[in-house]
């Protein structure tokens, strides 16, 4: 399995600083290429939420460019390790940024999407509302959000309807930074052939339809990375339009 990879992030219509942060590596291996990538949307007053965020990206690509290639290189990868590794760190980072946050008098913090393709499975860590979808000919959502509005559609309060629209829409259970305790999902499965994996903010979700990102970009329509960029340029262009005021950003995964 081969893959390609483009992304598009902007600062959106409102706000002074893109506190949105991204990674994507792609690596040979004996066993394969091997993508990794990640979305982190930073909160917090000022530029402190990109100061999360890109802590988040960096801790994570550091592990990329070691451990896992330790793994690798010792034929000692297995889920079960991965999982270890990846919940540690994000409680590393947890604890870290809100130290950091403590020592200088504010609150901060960071969503995280990642996902790690190798040898044909998927491998996702979460904490908060940014997402990961399975585009193919339909689109699939292989992420839970951990958001009070996800948390009253869960019980019956809210309809998804509702949700889009409630004031309430951007309040996290939990992220990196400014929980007590961060307790990430982990989610693992089968990676379709010729599928395209999406990671993305909120702000790039809520003013567009489940149908719109499969037309611009699906595959069907991303047939090679000029086409993928330009669906990514295109439906961020298209939420500023519809007057989101988040950062806007979003991956875009094509595997071969």
């Amino acid at each position: 399995m081969g893959f390609s990879a483009v992304y598009n992030t902007d600062v959106g219509i409102k706000k002074k600083t893109n506190q949105d942060s991204l990674a994507i590596k792609i690596a040979d291996t004996p066993n394969g290429q091997v993508v990794f990538s990640l979305v982190c949307d930073g909160m917090g007053g000022l530029a402190k939420g990109e100061v999360a965020s890109k802590e988040v990206i960096t801790a994570f690509c550091n592990w990329f460019d070691t451990q896992f290639v330790e793994m690798v290189d010792n034929n000692s990868f297995s889920e079960e390790l991965l999982r270890y590794q990846w919940i540690r760190l994000a409680v590393e980072q947890n604890e870290k940024i809100k130290a950091y946050g403590e020592q200088n008098g504010f609150m901060l913090g960071t969503t995280i999407s990642a996902i790690l393709i190798y040898r044909e499975m998927y491998y996702i860590l979460h904490v908060g509302d940014s997402r990961v979808y399975e585009i193919t000919s339909v689109i699939r959502q292989l992420t839970a959000d951990q958001t009070l509005v996800a948390r009253e559609i869960a019980a019956g309060r809210l309809t998804p309807e509702q949700a889009e629209t409630d004031s309430r829409r951007s309040v996290l259970l939990q992220c990196i930074g400014a929980s007590p305790v961060v307790e990430p999902d982990f989610v693992v499965g089968q990676a379709a052939p010729g599928a395209h994996y999406m990671l993305c903010s909120d702000g790039f979700r809520h003013k567009i339809t489940p149908q719109e990102m499969i037309e611009r970009l699906g595959p069907g329509t991303c047939v090679d990375e000029a086409k993928m960029k330009e669906g990514c340029e295109f439906l961020t262009e298209l939420v500023k339009y519809r007057k989101e005021t988040d950062n806007v950003t979003v991956v875009l995964i094509k595997s071969e």
